[in-house]
């Protein structure tokens, strides 16, 4: 049985990550170069989202449970004023993931917050967050190094968990699947596979024996099977490679259609 990762593995990674990220923003030769992987922003521009998103989710939890993010959430992050001074700029951005790392400490795992995804598998709780925050964080860490021209895999231990995370958090809803129901099968190098199914139903993610762990069990007929790392395969969900970097089999038509779904609130 594939455990979640504990709540204190999930800070620990947030502040792992956010340490990667700020040390791509420290080598960086601009603060103003391009990030390749988000081309129209620039460093600068990645690092006041993700501190800023550091520092807004760190006010919802705060807030504790809600029909919507916290006034004073949205307020903070849109006063933001960043130093442009590099050293400056760091320090802020390491201090904005300690607001976000203490409010989620104070708060407990199972607090319950207002989050953006109140259909789908994930939790509105402060775990539900961290959890979310790990990726984020990953990722962006990935585009930061990007933008240095040395981009590094994420870390086994967090893309395992982050393939599932997408797939609850971001891609299961009760929005109908516009198309003929079909599902899709993400195979992680690692051992590990999840199946998201798609119908009149909308969407929704299990996970499922990984190949050749089965004796005798005929695989099941999918839509499309992606396989990659788990650090392949997350980057793959948020758009950091295409879908020819990775091994599709079945109609990979269908990998067009599920990145082009926009499910209804």
């Amino acid at each position: 049985m594939q455990k979640n990762l504990e709540f204190p593995d999930l800070l620990r990674l947030i502040d792992e990550r956010s340490t990667a990220f700020r040390a791509a923003v420290a080598a960086a030769p601009s603060l103003d170069a391009r990030v390749p992987t988000c081309p129209e922003w620039t460093l600068f521009d990645l690092v006041e989202h993700l501190g800023g998103g550091d520092r807004f989710w760190a006010a919802v939890v705060g807030a504790g449970p809600a029909d919507g993010p916290p006034a004073e959430a949205a307020a903070a992050r849109a006063a933001l004023v960043l130093p442009r001074e590099r050293e400056a700029l760091v320090a802020w951005l390491a201090a904005s993931t300690q607001l976000l790392l203490g409010a989620l400490r104070q708060a407990g795992p199972d607090s319950g917050c207002w989050t953006w995804w109140p259909a789908s598998q994930s939790p509105q709780s402060a775990g539900g967050i961290a959890r979310h925050r790990v990726q984020e964080t990953s990722v962006h860490a990935y585009d930061a190094q990007a933008a240095v021209g040395a981009p590094q895999p994420l870390p086994a231990e967090a893309a395992l968990d982050g393939v599932e995370e997408f797939l609850l958090t971001v891609c299961a809803t009760p929005s109908p699947w516009p198309h003929e129901p079909t599902s899709f099968d993400f195979h992680a190098a690692e051992g590990r596979s999840w199946r998201l199914t798609v119908d009149g139903d909308g969407a929704r993610a299990t996970r499922v024996p990984a190949p050749g762990t089965t004796a005798g069990q005929a695989p099941d007929a999918v839509g499309a099977s992606v396989h990659g790392t788990a650090g392949e395969l997350v980057l793959f969900c948020y758009d950091r490679l295409p879908a020819g970097t990775l091994r599709v089999d079945g109609d990979a038509g269908l990998i067009d259609l599920l990145r082009a779904w926009e499910p209804e609130e």
